[in-house]
Order: C-alpha cells, then sequence, then structure tokens
C-alpha cells in the first residue's frame, strides 16, 4: 500500500517564530556563536534566520542527505558534503529544521567537533521527541505520539510534488488526487498548487 503520512503545513510566520524562540535561547545562555553552520539542504532558511537575529554574519553550511517524503537508498544518515569554510578554533551553533531520527545532526555534530571547532551547540525548528539526538537548542517539541510529516515553507513543493505524484498514480485523476491527499494527509491545499506540483514531476494534468 502507496504510504500517505499524515501531515503539517507549516507557514513562514511559523518560521519567524521559531527562528525568534531559538535567538532568545542563545541569548539567554549567553552563548552566541561566531559561526552558524547550515545543515543542508533543509538548514539553509532556518540558519539565515537565526543568523539575523543573533547578529551573526559568518554562514556556512554542511550537507547531510537523509530522508525526505522518500528514503535515501542506504535508509541512513550521511555526510555528504563537507563544511564550506573552516571552523576551527571557533564557537559553532548548527541548525536544522527538525530533529526527527536524529542521526543528520548527531553526524554533523561529530563532523564539525572533528574540524577543531571551539565550542560546538545544535538547533532545530522543531524537535520530534522519540529522536535519538536532542538538539542544545529548540523551538517547539512534537511528542512521540502527536508525528506528522511536517511540510516545511521551503520544501513544500517539493513535499507536495512527492505526495501528489503518488496519489495521481493511485486515483489516475487530479481532483481524486487531490482528494486522497486530505484524507489521508491531512493536506488540505488549493486545487491550483496539486495541478502545479503535478507539472513539476512532469505528471500529466
Amino acid at each position: 500500500m502507496v504510504d500517505f503520512p499524515a501531515c503539517r503545513v507549516t507557514t513562514w510566520a511559523e518560521a519567524d517564530g521559531w527562528a525568534d524562540a531559538i535567538a532568545e535561547r542563545v541569548r539567554a545562555a549567553d552563548r552566541t556563536p561566531g559561526t552558524i553552520v547550515a545543515l543542508t539542504r533543509g538548514g539553509w532558511v532556518p540558519a539565515r534566520l537565526v543568523a539575523d537575529r543573533l547578529k551573526v554574519k559568518r554562514l556556512v553550511s554542511l550537507r547531510a542527505q537523509h530522508w525526505g517524503v522518500t528514503a535515501t537508498p542506504s535508509g541512513a544518515a550521511e555526510i555528504t558534503e563537507g563544511l564550506s569554510g573552516p571552523v576551527d578554533g571557533h564557537d559553532v551553533l548548527i541548525v536544522d529544521d527538525i530533529t526527527d531520527t536524529g542521526q543528520s545532526l548527531s553526524l554533523a555534530l561529530d563532523h564539525v567537533r572533528a574540524a577543531r571547532a571551539r565550542r560546538v551547540e545544535t538547533a532545530t525548528c522543531l524537535h520530534l521527541t522519540h529522536s535519538t539526538f536532542v538538539p542544545t537548542y529548540t523551538a517547539e517539541e512534537i511528542p512521540r505520539d502527536a508525528w506528522v510529516w511536517v511540510v516545511f515553507p521551503w520544501n513544500y513543493w517539493e513535499d507536495l510534488g512527492t505526495l501528489a505524484g503518488r496519489a495521481f498514480e493511485e486515483t489516475q485523476d487530479i481532483a481524486a488526487a487531490a482528494a486522497l491527499l486530505a484524507e489521508r494527509c491531512g493536506l488540505n491545499v488549493p486545487f491550483a498548487d496539486v495541478k502545479a506540483a503535478l507539472r513539476r514531476v512532469d505528471a500529466p494534468t
């Protein structure tokens, strides 16, 4: 049976609120970093928002691939692109959008420590409490029994395209696919968005 996870579509206003909360907690701890590492791809936007609020000018990236709505070939997190700049001797904050399994952030922490950073802390917008890794700072926790697939504003079209493509394969009808997404995923998105997402994945519309 095709997997259609329960979904929560989040907004840019929520993203701003998460960044505000993380920055407030970092300042309260008096731990403002000199460098922020964005764990890409999901951490790019949150890292930039947090950097803006903390007035941190140095932002570098580190790429870990794990799983989106579809799993990576290995099923495990992997560092696929190293740090885009040196962190030797720096106080670092690694930022990602969410901790789910915790594998990606755990790998990133080890990678940055191995690059001889002086101090390394972590932050995520959302933390799923079943994660094996607990970030230093988080804006919002989601209990284990309330797990959902979080659709962030920065990956809305990618996730919608994947799920709409699956729904269309099952229904062979756009309206039926949109209805299926609403019923099984709680994705009550505009019909025009479903059509646009299907065009992006080359499904007939």
